[in-house]
């Protein structure tokens, strides 16, 4: 099946359409707020959010509520532990990102165990976007809406606080408000990206989009919307493969994204590895 004809198809089928829909908003959304995640040095604080949704989602499959529920209360808890043990202690912010989503991770394995299916919780370990619901497309839709809105609201604050923090406190800004509003966003759109990517996949979407576009310019706002638009190009593209070949929808949205990520590591005008050569060898003949 080439690509055209896989574009006629999502006119034809509606799981199809859902799948598109919902792919495309977890790439924009995961690139966007993964700018200011990597731009802070935080991307191990996005591998253990989405590590630590893990119990939330078995508790909530547990109690027969949606799974959202559960995994953003989990994810906020996590988050708001890992600032309190680095804030009231000699453990630094790394150690306790370390303690406490493994911990949390565990927790959820052992959930898992409990249930009498897990076919249902191996699509949010390592996604299954073909089989979304429309209850889930709607609500990835509307945390969509929320973090872009909140991103769009509080940019300045965002930008302030991520390069220069002790200039941000100085304006009277609470930088501590700020890292917890980023967090929270962080977990709605890890919990965003469950049904897509699932959760072992999920910080890849995070990191590498935004990656891919900081070796492409200095400027915070044309950095966000190239890294929206390789998120969406390798939610697209990953969903092809993925239709085509009847591969796993994660694994195959987030190589497409490192596919992305490689050729601009190479070929970057800026900071790409070929331009790199180039220079040192020039360097070498004069």
């Amino acid at each position: 099946m080439n690509f055209l004809t896989f574009i006629e198809a999502t006119f034809q089928y509606d799981f199809l359409q859902k799948a598109l829909i919902t792919s495309v908003m977890v790439g924009i959304i995961c690139g966007v707020i993964g700018c200011f995640i990597i731009l802070r040095g935080m991307s191990l604080m996005g591998d253990a959010i989405s590590h630590a949704v893990l119990p939330g989602v078995a508790i909530s499959y547990l109690l027969g509520i949606n799974f959202f529920i559960g995994a953003v209360v989990t994810g906020l808890l996590t988050a708001l532990g890992i600032g309190f043990v680095s804030q009231n202690s000699r453990i630094k912010n790394d150690t306790a990102i370390g303690i406490l989503f493994t911990s949390a991770f565990a927790l959820g394995i052992i959930l898992i165990s409990f249930l009498r299916s897990s076919s249902d919780l191996y699509h949010i370990l390592f996604g299954n976007v073909l089989a979304v619901r429309p209850s889930d497309m709607w609500m990835t839709l509307i945390i969509g809406i929320i973090v872009l809105g909140a991103i769009y609201l509080f940019y300045k604050e965002l930008l302030v606080t991520s390069f220069d923090p002790t200039m941000a406190a100085a304006y009277g800004l609470s930088t501590r408000l700020v890292h917890y509003l980023l967090m929270t966003m962080l977990t709605l759109v890890t919990v965003a990206s469950l049904q897509t990517v699932g959760i072992i996949l999920v910080v890849a979407m995070l990191i590498t989009p935004a990656a891919t576009a900081y070796l492409l310019t200095n400027r915070l706002s044309r950095m966000i919307f190239l890294s929206a638009g390789f998120g969406t190009i390798s939610s697209i593209v990953g969903l092809y493969f993925s239709f085509t070949y009847n591969l796993s929808s994660g694994a195959s949205i987030v190589l497409v994204a490192t596919a992305l990520f490689a050729l601009v590591f190479v070929f970057s005008p800026r900071h790409g590895l070929l331009r790199k050569w180039k220079s040192s060898k020039k360097e070498l003949t004069t």
